[in-house]
């Protein structure tokens, strides 16, 4: 097997899996930057934001600045050798995810830098978390954030004044995944909106910040969530580093705090298909897994034992296409909005995670799907059995990377995501799946 690399060509650099590491030491192009800072009634914090910008060591001529005011009695005062642009929405109460999009919007770079107003950046900050967006077109960077008092000391911490703490979860995150290079299907919940950084391309691709969001947080993880399902790159830049002036909201002493991540885990349930997010016993209009399964070679019994077989692993909706499903399906008569007849639209399987396709009587025992995920390693998995039946297990992550490059990379879908994420081929046995009878016996 040859060694991983990054892949070159005319449309930007891309990796395998998420092999930031293979551009380590590779400078990235002096690109147009756009800074989008969220602002509502934070002068004092604004003021030090835009010195704190004038001071980066990064090109002025190809820095701008954004600021999205979220309905402000009175609109920001901007103070800024820098090129500086102000948008204001409505205020309708708490809307920072709006507010980015309407920076966003109005941004001129390539690269969008999200910085909230109250997170000061020190002076090598947008040189550091904009290099991998440079070079990676599908890649999402996240800074440090530290934490201290700023309004008391007026400017960024010396050595030997006093800060706050990280929070531990976030730092053993970091340090347990090294920096996001061993990012995983949870790793959405270390991207903080607040030190975010991604081409714009990428961002419109994506579709934004999600604007039902109307309290604080959440709408970082979702975003986040939805680029990773995309293919993103996701890569921690520790020396990316912005002070926010304050502790982290997890450490302010309010008793309204668990009800309010109550309000945020609900908000995201129905959005993110985390199984760790739907861990209450209630099915959400998102499934995990969407299957398709082809009727083709089946009778109406084999068919119902296939697509109940699948049925059993959780957060999976069917679909059953082919000439004869929707006969098929109709002798059932099932009341079950897990399957449908038919191919899932894109709007479908936008927030899912895994993709499988089944063609002949394959039959899933009840280790299936964690197996067929261990051998795809995050990539494809194709298990062949008798009678010309098949099974794929794919992630939506790779099909949607491979989408993205194979035109770039000169191959067909299938072969850019056997490059970028791996194809094996595996016996049915391994993975706990056989061939049923083509006429079972339902009978009790």
């Amino acid at each position: 097997m040859s060694e991983p690399r990054a892949l070159r060509t005319a449309s930007g650099t891309t990796v395998p899996g998420n092999r930031w590491d293979l551009l380590d030491g590779t400078a990235g192009a002096t690109t147009t930057v756009s800074v989008v800072v969220p602002y509502y009634r934070q002068q004092t914090q604004l003021d030090l934001m835009l010195a704190a910008l004038e001071r980066q060591d990064y090109p002025r001529d190809r820095l701008e600045v954004i600021v999205a005011d979220d309905g402000s009695p009175e609109p920001p005062r901007v103070e800024c050798a820098l090129p500086v642009t102000v948008v204001t929405q409505e205020d309708r109460g708490f809307r920072a995810a709006a507010a980015r999009n309407l920076g966003a919007a109005a941004a001129t770079g390539d690269v969008l830098c999200f910085l909230d107003a109250d997170t000061i950046p020190e002076p090598g900050y947008v040189s550091a978390l904009v290099r991998l967006p440079a070079l990676v077109p599908d890649a999402l960077t996240v800074g440090r954030r530290r934490h201290a008092d700023l309004t008391a000391l007026g400017r960024l911490p010396q050595p030997g004044d006093p800060v706050l703490d990280e929070p531990a979860w976030l730092v053993d995150a970091y340090r347990g995944s090294r920096d996001l290079l061993d990012a995983d299907d949870r790793s959405y919940r270390h991207v903080i909106s607040a030190v975010m950084c991604c081409r714009r391309t990428f961002f419109d691709e994506i579709g934004g910040f999600d604007e039902s969001f109307t309290s604080y947080g959440g709408e970082d993880w979702e975003l986040a969530n939805r680029a990773w399902l995309a293919g993103a790159v996701l890569a921690h830049v520790p020396t990316a580093v912005a002070w926010h002036d304050g502790p982290d909201w997890a450490g302010r002493p309010d008793d309204r705090r668990r009800d309010a991540k109550n309000g945020e885990a609900m908000s995201l349930a129905p959005l993110v298909t985390d199984p760790a997010a739907r861990r209450h016993g209630v099915r959400y209009a998102v499934p995990d897994v969407t299957a398709v399964v082809h009727s083709a070679g089946h009778t109406a019994a084999s068919l119902i034992v296939t697509v109940g077989s699948i049925l059993r692993h959780g957060d999976v909706t069917v679909w059953v296409d082919g000439d004869e499903a929707s006969s098929f399906v109709g002798t059932w008569g099932i009341d079950d909005p897990r399957v449908r007849v038919g191919a899932p639209t894109a709007a479908e399987t936008r927030r899912s995670r895994v993709a499988v396709e089944v063609g002949g009587r394959a039959v899933f025992g009840e280790k299936a799907f964690e197996l067929l995920a261990g051998a795809g390693a995050g990539g494809s998995v194709r298990c062949t059995l008798p009678d010309g039946a098949f099974v794929t297990h794919e992630t939506w992550r790779a099909r949607r990377r491979a989408r993205r490059w194979a035109s770039a990379l000169g191959v067909d879908e299938k072969a850019a995501l056997a490059l970028l994420f791996g194809a094996h081929t595996v016996d049915g046995h391994a993975v706990d799946v056989t061939t049923g009878p083509l006429r079972p016996d339902l009978s009790w």
